[in-house]
């Protein structure tokens, strides 16, 4: 199982666009917590780099995060501190 950040032979030329998927419950909360998240770890973040998807129930939210990525700390910091908040299931 590949983890960013662990594969040597992975290159990526910062900095660059990088999309970060993240899913949590639909709710204001969610989508506030990640933002901040969001804004903290890329100065460059703006809601204008946000797309929405809702689950067919309502119940789940998806969001793709438009990052202006540095370097693979930054990317990094950015997945441990998702990683960390209550509200969010998962991201890619």
């Amino acid at each position: 199982m590949h983890r960013f950040g662990e594969d040597k032979e992975l290159d990526i030329e910062f900095p660059c666009d990088f999309p970060i998927k993240v899913v949590g419950k639909a709710d204001e909360a969610f989508e506030i917590e990640i933002f901040t998240i969001a804004e903290r770890n890329d100065p460059a973040f703006s809601v204008e780099k946000i797309r929405r998807n809702q689950s067919r129930t309502g119940r789940y939210s998806s969001v793709t995060l438009g990052i202006t990525a540095t370097s693979k700390e930054q990317i990094n910091t950015i997945y441990r501190d998702l990683k960390s908040c209550e509200l969010v299931l998962w991201a890619l």
